[in-house]
């Protein structure tokens, strides 16, 4: 070798220290290097832990909101008070604080305080003169009337007038008595007593004999200037009833009575209008098998009809309408039974719960929307027995019990949640004024006298609907949309259209719904046979287009290189969305009798609303498309090439490789994309919201609008009182949200590792 290259080449040997310094040197690297990846794995960890906390912490908020609403209710003993009149108490009412009620006996009205126990000072009832009170309307719904013996009833009101002073709140009783109404020219001592304040003034049904029943009607007419005007109205009844009349029961509007009787039959009497009372025996069994009946009364509205027997019994009735025109007593519910006759009814004047007690003693809440007896109180609770009248507190948290020892006996209610059960957020509940058990959401009415309707039925499927729909225009386009890009989209169009297409994923789905729904829906309205006829006209289109471009020359058909055929056929398919609509409008004109909506409606029954599942099928297929598209264009890109170049060196067709090669290796990948776009239409929110009109109705048809889960709570949970029913079955919604997505992403999970399992070895 020669020396001036030896010299060259020569590496001046490393001394010890130098030696030294380099082991060092890559020890401090390697132990940098640990000590990041130490670093990042806690990292890492961390934020994996805080996921899953974050995921477990909403879970156990919404969790703790719902849980209430599982909760039973409970009555408590309040304690007792010395009343008045024992067993000839007729009626009892108390003030919304619980601390004041009063008693009607034979002698007139006794105030007493729930708070000492004791009597409080009563002034005189004017007008009673020498009669006696042998009847009295059911009290606590502001003016009641009390029968007389001579024929006479007096309407009375007792009001509870709170005021603050220093020492706290004070309830000061007042009892105020209008001017005797001569019910009964013949001065017989009513019996039982009904009496409401109509829309048009006070209305008064007695009876003075064993089926005859005397109704007074006084029309008050208001004048601007001088007195007001009364006007009576008297009428007399033979009812036709094969027993002696035992209740009594007028509506709040004075548009129907409802008499019982010892046959237990229940006749019904239409006051309605200035004719003679429609009188009409309805309901039970006339063949005097039928316990006699006892107690008669509405819950809150006036519009279910409770009725108890000397059975025990305890029923709901409506009255529903045929369609001759007739009408027709229909019992709803039939609640847990007393074991002796059921002597004592009160309803809540806040929802539609009710109390009925028999002599023994024992107390049961019901609730007339759902059916449910939800309170069972035995005799043994308050040491109460002999019962006579029952009495709701306004607000519904307590309520107020006289037995024939003169004593009240009050209990604090704790029920807060009575119209949630399995049934009536699940399942189908005759609610007042339908004809047949329905799935329903309505949360709110016009009136305090409205019964919620919280069946979440109604919001799943809305939600399985606009998903379904959704995803029927979304999957098709993404899957092959993605297919031909990854297997035939030549590199330079595909380095455009990808990006496009993830791009369009960041588009707010506020401004899609925005879109959707001012002006998409009017402009689908216009073309809906034509967008039907789309799916016919553009791949009749694009077949015509490949037969003539199969009949070029082959110089021509070379010029365009494989992999730009989208850009021939973006013309062809726009061409042929035109020609859809044009034949739309022909064949509307044509068979449709110029209207399609008109012969949707008269052919197949069906109703256009602009807002509808089609709108929301195209709005929020647009917004999952991206994610479905990504995702599986990946995953058919990720396929290892040599299998690929495996299939095409054996003869295989690009598109037979593409096929069964290519789509069963990505399978696992494109089920995950196809599941992922499935709860993001899910949980979609403002698009369903804006383009659907949230009508929460159960029909599978395409020109109908629904309301999701989502949208539901973004429109109901601002206006919720915190802590309410409303409040907490919205919770619910979302916690039911919650469970069908975590379904759905760990069904898809199992399903991905089964794929990617089968066709690891390929």
């Amino acid at each position: 070798m020669d020396p001036v290259l030896e010299r060259q080449v020569e590496v001046p040997p490393r001394g010890p220290q130098e030696a030294a310094r380099g082991a060092a040197s890559s020890r401090s690297s390697v132990k940098r290097r640990i000590l990041l990846d130490r670093i990042a794995r806690r990292l890492v960890t961390l934020g994996g832990v805080t996921i899953i906390a974050s995921i477990l912490a909403i879970l156990i908020v919404i969790g703790v909101e719902v849980y209430p609403l599982a909760g039973k209710p409970s009555a408590t003993t309040g304690g007792t008070a010395a009343a008045a009149g024992g067993a000839s108490l007729l009626a009892i009412g108390v003030d919304e604080y619980m601390e004041t009620s009063f008693i009607v006996d034979a002698g007139g009205i006794t105030l007493v305080s729930l708070k000492s126990g004791s009597a409080l000072p009563s002034p005189p009832l004017a007008g009673l003169g020498s009669a006696r009170i042998v009847s009295a309307s059911p009290a606590g719904r502001g003016v009641f009337a009390l029968g007389l013996s001579d024929g006479r009833a007096i309407p009375v009101e007792v009001r509870f007038n709170v005021s603050y002073v220093e020492s706290g709140r004070k309830v000061e009783p007042e009892v105020a008595a209008a001017e005797p109404l001569a019910v009964d020219p013949s001065r017989r001592p009513i019996e039982r007593l009904a009496h409401v304040i109509g829309p048009d003034g006070p209305v008064t049904a007695a009876k003075v004999d064993a089926r005859e029943v005397v109704l007074l009607s006084v029309k008050e007419t208001k004048a601007l200037v001088g007195e007001t005007k009364r006007e009576e109205s008297r009428k007399t009844l033979l009812l036709p009833s094969q027993g002696e009349i035992t209740a009594l029961a007028i509506d709040a509007r004075g548009d129907n009575l409802f008499a019982g009787t010892s046959m237990g039959e229940i006749v019904s009497l239409d006051l309605r209008g200035e004719a003679e009372p429609r009188v009409t025996r309805l309901g039970r069994e006339q063949d005097g098998t039928a316990p006699p009946i006892t107690v008669l009364g509405f819950v809150n509205g006036d519009r279910t009809l409770v009725v108890g027997d000397a059975a025990g019994g305890v029923t709901s009735w409506q009255v529903l309408q045929e369609a001759s025109g007739d009408r027709r007593l229909t019992r709803i519910y039939e609640f847990a039974s007393h074991e002796g006759p059921a002597i004592a009814f009160a309803p809540s004047r806040r929802d539609k719960g009710f109390l009925t007690a028999d002599r023994s003693g024992t107390i049961k809440l019901h609730y007339a929307t759902t059916g449910k007896t939800l309170l069972d109180l035995p005799p043994g609770v308050a040491d109460h027995s002999n019962l006579t009248a029952l009495a709701f507190a306004p607000k519904a948290d307590g309520f107020i019990a006289a037995d024939e020892a003169g004593r009240l006996t009050h209990f604090r209610l704790d029920n807060p949640h009575p119209e949630v059960t399995w049934q009536s957020l699940f399942g189908k509940v005759w609610y007042e004024g339908y004809e047949k058990p329905e799935s329903v959401w309505q949360s709110t009415g016009g009136t305090d006298d409205f019964e919620p309707k919280l069946s979440l039925t109604p919001l799943i499927y809305g939600t399985l609907k606009g998903t379904f729909y959704a995803l029927l225009f979304a999957v098709p386009l993404a899957l092959l949309g993605a297919l031909y890009t990854s297997q035939f989209m030549h590199p330079a169009i595909k380095g455009t259209v990808k990006p496009v297409v993830e791009i369009m994923a960041a588009l707010p789905s506020v401004v899609l719904g925005f879109i959707a729904g001012l002006w998409l829906a009017p402009m689908m309205e216009k073309v809906v046979p034509g967008l039907f006829l789309i799916p016919v006209v553009v791949p009749v289109l694009v077949l015509l287009a490949l037969a003539l471009w199969r009949l070029l020359p082959v110089p021509v058909r070379t010029r365009i290189r494989p992999g730009y055929e989208v850009i021939l056929l973006v013309p062809i398919v726009t061409l042929g969305i035109w020609l859809s609509f044009g034949l739309g409008g022909i064949i509307e004109s044509a068979l449709l009798s110029g209207d399609y909506r008109g012969w949707l409606l008269r052919a197949l029954g069906l109703t256009y609303d602009q807002r509808n599942s089609l709108v929301v099928g195209f709005a929020m297929g647009f917004a999952v498309i991206p994610i479905i598209f990504t995702i599986a264009e990946d995953s058919l890109s990720n396929v290892p090439q040599h299998l690929v170049a495996g299939s095409l060196a054996l003869g295989a067709t690009r598109w037979q490789t593409a096929v069964r090669i290519v789509l069963p290796t990505a399978s696992p990948g494109i089920f995950s994309a196809v599941m992922i776009g499935f709860g993001r239409a899910v949980g979609e929110t403002m698009i369903v919201l804006m383009a659907t009109g949230n009508t929460p109705i159960m029909d599978w048809s395409i020109f109908n609008g629904f309301r999701a889960l989502s949208a539901n709570i973004a429109v109901e949970l601002p206006e919720a009182p915190e802590g309410g029913t409303l409040f907490r079955v919205l919770f619910l919604a979302a916690l039911l949200l919650f469970m069908m997505t975590f379904v759905v992403n760990t069904v898809a999970e199992l399903v991905r590792l089964k794929l990617r399992k089968k066709y690891r070895y390929l």
